[in-house]
C-alpha cells in the first residue's frame, strides 16, 4: 500500500471518527437524558435503558452483531471494515457520554429534540457519504439503497417510525411519542441534506460566440466533459452552437470563472439535475 493510500485511509477514518462523535453527542447530550426515544438500534437500545437501565453502548453493540455480519456479506469486506470500526466507536460513545451527560444540555424539550437530531442526522450523514454506518436500520438502509434509487433518509423514517410509536409502553405518554418522531423527522431531513449536498448536480446550458475556446478551456482546464449543440434562435433564427455542461455544484464556481475570464457576456443557465448516471457519476441501480 502506497503512501497516498494510507494518508487516504488515515483521513477516512478520522472523518467517521469526528461523524461518530457528533452523532453520539446528539444522543447522550439531548436526546437521552430528555426522555426521548429516537429510532433504530439506537432507539430500541434507549428505550432498553429506561426500562430496564441497560447500558444503551453495550446493547446496540450486541443487537449489531448479526447486521455487521450481513453488511460484510453484501456490501463488501471493506465496507464491512468501517461498519465495524462505527459500531463499536459509537457504543463506546454512548457508554462513556450516557454516564457524562446525567442532564440534557438544554433545558428546553423542544429544544433538544431540534438539536439533539440535527448533530445526530448531520453525524450519519457524514458516515453514508464515507462509506460507514452506525448500525441497525442505517445498514437495512444501505442495503436497499444499494440496488434501489431511494432516498436513504425516507428509508430510515419508515422503519425507525415503528421503533418510535413502540415508545409508548415505556412512558405511556403520546408527547413523548410527538417527540421522538419530530426527532426523526428532523434526523432524516439532516441525513438527505448531507448526503444530497455532497453529491448535487448541476447542468449548464452555454451560448457564446468563443465556444470552441471555450469548450477547449472546460475540457482541460475545468476537467469536465462538453457536448456542442447545434441550436437556432426562435426570434432571429440565427444558428448558434450551445454547450452542455454537467458538474458537480461544488465545482461549478471553477466553470463560471472560466466562463467570466474568456466570454464575460455568454448567456448562461444552470439547473439542478435529480440525478446523473454514467461515468464519472452515479451507477445505474434497478
Amino acid at each position: 500500500m502506497n503512501t497516498n493510500k494510507i494518508l487516504q485511509e488515515i483521513k477516512s477514518y478520522a472523518i467517521l471518527s469526528i461523524a461518530v462523535l457528533i452523532a453520539c453527542v446528539g444522543w447522550t447530550g439531548f436526546l437521552i437524558p430528555s426522555d426521548i426515544i429516537g429510532g433504530g438500534v439506537t432507539g430500541m437500545s434507549t428505550s432498553f435503558y429506561f426500562l430496564w437501565g441497560w447500558d444503551v453502548g453495550i446493547t446496540s453493540l450486541i443487537i449489531n452483531i448479526f447486521l455487521i455480519l450481513l453488511a460484510i456479506r453484501v456490501l463488501g469486506l471493506s465496507y464491512g471494515v468501517k461498519t465495524i470500526y462505527c459500531i463499536v466507536l459509537f457504543s463506546t460513545f454512548l457508554t462513556l457520554l450516557t454516564k457524562h451527560f446525567t442532564e440534557p444540555l438544554v433545558s428546553d424539550v423542544f429544544m433538544a429534540t431540534l438539536i439533539g437530531a440535527s448533530l445526530a442526522g448531520a453525524g450519519i450523514g457524514i458516515l453514508f457519504t464515507n462509506g460507514g454506518s452506525t448500525g441497525g436500520t442505517e445498514i437495512i438502509a444501505m442495503l436497499v439503497n444499494k440496488y434501489k434509487n431511494i432516498s436513504l433518509g425516507r428509508l430510515l423514517l419508515m422503519f425507525d417510525i415503528v421503533i418510535i410509536s413502540s415508545s409508548y409502553m415505556v412512558f405511556q405518554d403520546i408527547e413523548k411519542i410527538m417527540y421522538g418522531l419530530i426527532s426523526m423527522a428532523i434526523m432524516t431531513y439532516c441525513v438527505d441534506m448531507v448526503i444530497t449536498g455532497n453529491r448535487q448536480t448541476v447542468q449548464l446550458f452555454i451560448i457564446s460566440e468563443k465556444y470552441e475556446e471555450l469548450a477547449d478551456k472546460i475540457l482541460t482546464v475545468g476537467n469536465k466533459g462538453v457536448t456542442i449543440i447545434d441550436g437556432i434562435g426562435g426570434y432571429t433564427r440565427e444558428h448558434r452552437k450551445i454547450l452542455m455542461v454537467i458538474s458537480k455544484k461544488r465545482t461549478s464556481s471553477i466553470l463560471f470563472k472560466i466562463i467570466k475570464e474568456i466570454d464575460p457576456k455568454a448567456f448562461i443557465t444552470m439547473g439542478s439535475v435529480s440525478g446523473v448516471y454514467g461515468q464519472g457519476f452515479d451507477k445505474i441501480k434497478t
